[in-house]
């Protein structure tokens, strides 16, 4: 006689290999959105080839919303809801041994993860009704009932004090944090965890930040899967059943976090560091992930550096002179102006070259723009590689979080095609001198020979 948790791995196994779709197939999934009596706002793709639906619930609860004092509190309530269950009601009390224990025996996952902007809890399930049912209800009680075991805390902020320590032996990890410092300034995007804010974070402190900010009507869930409206609408209702919601279906609105402020001025800081390699980064604050040259960006950089070997970058600091094995640039956007940023890695004696040749190569694609060859390459390599950013429900489930997040049209990947290729030499020419500022960027060298 089969196990629920025997159903469950032979099912998996059966739809593994029909994961992917063909290219039109995922383009045509229409994405539906709608609000739940409860306030809570939900986005559908309905995807029927394999009996499986993965589900993120994200609430505007991430490192922004961290106090100074506590900074990584939104990552520690985040690990730390995994750690137990309370008993309420005739739910028994779960440990976290015991939890794991449920969640393999459903053969279903729930991870959480908090970023800058949000504390997001992603579920995979399959669809069969007895599974999915008990994988909802079970995600229903960690996301409400979370036990917060104050000796699993004191063993875990241990644990990410050592993790933090030891990151901070390498090289890269320092020369991040000090552009961080320099780009964001006192933006919460900047903030920097350390042994002191862990140990002003207590297991109270996660009571009142769960009971604050994890609210059913400020829920965002996208779901990908074989379910149809009626059945989403009912996974939802289940999903946030034990979370308060006000009577009027309104959440009272949250504090407006500041938004980042331009550099007034370069910046340059030299970080003496005993390293094989000297470390270079070059950048400023960017985009919000809103912002409507987000795509022309997209591809204006993939020009610039975020094309690998084909770009601009490689092509004058690691091609023409060998200063660097690799060299990309990237812009981090998101509810905020995430950082522009230019990385190398070089011996430290060609540290003052190489960063010199990046920033000229910065500062002329600035001020001209990519040529019509290197735009249409571009816009051949990223139309090319479209279906690779939805082949997958879990790929998809991410452009939907994305298009949710943001305030998106909801034929935003309908249309993503034809709105690169609708882009111009022009368009990236001016769209980069809105966004970027070459004489005024922040420059970290770590490593460098004085």
């Amino acid at each position: 006689m089969f196990t629920l948790k025997k159903i469950a791995t032979c099912a998996l196994q059966v739809s593994a290999g029909i994961v992917f779709y063909t290219q039109s197939a995922w383009a045509l999934l229409p994405i539906e959105h709608w609000s739940q009596t409860n306030g809570a706002q939900v986005w559908l793709v309905q995807s029927p080839a394999i009996p499986m639906v993965d589900v993120q619930i994200s609430f505007d609860a991430g490192e922004r919303r961290d106090p100074p004092a506590q900074a990584g509190l939104a990552s520690a309530v985040a690990g730390m809801v995994s750690k137990g269950v309370r008993a309420v009601g005739d739910a028994p009390a779960l440990d976290e041994n015991a939890l794991g224990e449920a969640w393999a025996d459903l053969g279903a996952t729930l991870q959480a993860q908090a970023s800058k902007d949000a504390l997001a809890f992603s579920l995979r399930s399959l669809t069969a009704p007895d599974l999915l049912d008990q994988a909802a209800r079970l995600t229903a009680r960690q996301l409400a009932e979370p036990a917060w075991p104050e000796d699993v805390w004191q063993r875990e902020r241990e644990r990410l004090g050592a993790a933090l320590r030891e990151a901070r032996t390498q090289p890269a990890t320092v020369a991040a944090e000090a552009f961080a410092d320099a780009v964001y300034g006192s933006h919460p995007y900047g903030q920097r965890v350390t042994d002191a804010t862990l140990a002003q974070i207590s297991v109270a402190d996660f009571a009142q930040f769960h009971t604050r900010y994890l609210q059913a009507c400020r829920a965002k869930i996208a779901i990908v899967g074989a379910l149809d409206r009626a059945q989403a609408q009912a996974l939802v209702t289940t999903l946030l059943a034990r979370l308060p919601a006000p009577t009027s279906g309104q959440c009272e609105a949250l504090p407006a976090v500041a938004q980042v402020q331009p550099l007034a001025a370069p910046v340059q800081k030299d970080v003496a560091f005993a390293s094989a390699q000297a470390q270079v980064l070059i950048g400023q604050p960017g985009l919000a992930r809103s912002d409507p040259d987000f795509l022309t960006i997209l591809v204006g950089n993939h020009i610039l550096g975020g094309g690998g070997f084909v770009s601009r970058l490689t092509n004058e600091v690691r091609e023409k002179r060998g200063l660097s094995y690799s060299v990309h640039s990237q812009f981090a956007p998101g509810l905020h102006a995430g950082a522009f940023t230019i990385s190398l890695q070089t011996r430290p004696d060609q540290a003052a070259e190489a960063t010199q040749v990046a920033r000229d190569v910065l500062t002329r694609f600035v001020a001209d723009g990519p040529t019509p060859a290197e735009l249409r390459a571009a816009k051949d390599n990223l139309i090319g590689g479209f279906a690779l950013r939805i082949d997958s429900n879990r790929k998809l489930l991410g452009n939907v979080v994305n298009i949710a997040s943001h305030g998106l049209p909801l034929d935003y990947l309908e249309h993503w095609r034809q709105r690169v290729e609708a882009i111009t030499v022009a368009d990236i020419r001016a769209a980069m001198q809105r966004k970027l500022q070459p004489g005024r960027m922040a420059t970290i060298v770590l490593g460098a020979q004085p």
